[in-house]
């Protein structure tokens, strides 16, 4: 990976808002963990899929129902990943480091790898966020332009319309094409991956061999081939566009910037890595509680990206002094209204970056 600099020497951004968060915590007598509101949402959500594949599987109802279901069994899916997995891959699940070491596992139950993720998520995205040619979650050409730097074809004219599609397969691609790339490759973009040692082999195999069984071959056996491809797609459009769509709200909107991190030499960014994070990073639909709670505080990008050992549950509290901060030095705070209006910002850019 090229070598990236930010000017951190002078940090009057992130020491105030860092201060302003610890002092909140302290005041409040809380842990930045996660509390009984996140043990309640996981009990929850695990005992809903547990549920929902029992139904599926073992008591297939009618064709409507069963479509549902299978609609119904991608969002929670989904909704394990925003909140029990993500929280507990940041370290921000429980204080004890085993418990997120437990329920970090939930990636794996949902087909895909946590050592790599925690590669390419909390080290390579939320360093690098938006910088072209290292943060990995911009890096979908030919398919998709993400920003002005990348190459631009044909086809991205029309990206906008066909960017439902493509997110809707994305999981799948996912599962089973991106984790064996860069298994096999031990690279992440343009980041070597480092050495896995002989546990993080046996479960990077053991959860593919899981996934196949769990998800494929117990289907099949119960409910046959036609009704399996069915409900695979469908579950999985469901989570694939629930998925996609959270995360690029966050960052391809028309509110956030870019940077070209492909030109040689060493890149240097006149700035400091906090304001980094808020210029490149949009908030969304703040003041829904029922989005807030399916996507476990992740339309409150900012703030995760400013504190992301800081449990979801805590966000809409800590929103307010990170706005404040913001003000305070005459940095942006990006959000949008409404989930619809972020939707529209998205769509609306890529169109503009495929013109």
């Amino acid at each position: 990976m090229k070598k990236i600099i930010f000017n951190n020497q002078n940090s009057p951004f992130y020491e105030s808002v860092k201060a302003d968060v610890q002092k909140y915590f302290s005041e409040k007598l809380v842990s930045p963990t996660g509390d009984l509101r996140l043990y309640l949402k996981t009990v929850i959500l695990l005992i809903s899929f547990v549920a929902i594949y029992t139904w599926l599987i073992f008591f297939t109802p009618g064709v409507w129902v069963a479509i549902v279901l299978c609609l119904l069994f991608g969002l929670v899916k989904s909704s394990i990943g925003f909140n029990i997995m993500h929280d507990a891959c940041h370290g921000s699940y429980s204080k004890r480091k085993w418990v997120n070491e437990l329920f970090g596992y939930t990636m794996n139950l949902l087909g895909a790898n946590g050592y790599m993720w925690k590669i390419k998520h909390n080290i390579i995205h939320h360093t690098y966020t938006n910088i072209d040619g290292v943060d990995d979650d911009i890096a979908k050409a030919p398919l998709i332009r993400h920003c002005e730097s990348q190459p631009k074809y044909k086809m991205h004219k029309y990206q906008y319309l066909y960017l439902i599609p493509a997110y809707a397969i994305s999981t799948i691609a996912w599962v089973f094409v991106a984790d064996f790339r860069k298994y096999f490759a031990q690279r992440i973009y343009t980041t070597e991956m480092r050495h896995m040692n002989l546990k993080e082999h046996f479960i990077f195999w053991g959860t593919k061999v899981f996934y196949v069984g769990f998800y494929i071959v117990l289907p099949l056996i119960f409910v046959g081939w036609v009704k399996f491809l069915i409900g695979f797609f469908i579950y999985h459009a469901a989570m694939g566009i629930s998925l996609s769509v959270v995360f690029q709200l966050a960052h391809a909107v028309d509110l956030t910037e870019f940077v070209d991190g492909k030109k040689e030499g060493t890149l240097r960014i006149e700035e400091e890595w906090a304001a980094h994070q808020v210029k490149t990073t949009a908030n969304f639909a703040m003041n829904n509680r029922v989005i807030s709670w399916f996507v476990g505080g992740l339309n409150f990008q900012v703030e995760h990206h400013l504190f992301p050992r800081v449990s979801h549950i805590h966000y809409p509290a800590i929103s307010k002094i990170v706005k404040r901060n913001c003000e305070k030095f005459s940095l942006p705070y990006n959000y949008h209204r409404t989930m619809i209006g972020a939707i529209v910002s998205h769509i609306k850019y890529m169109k503009q970056l495929g013109q």
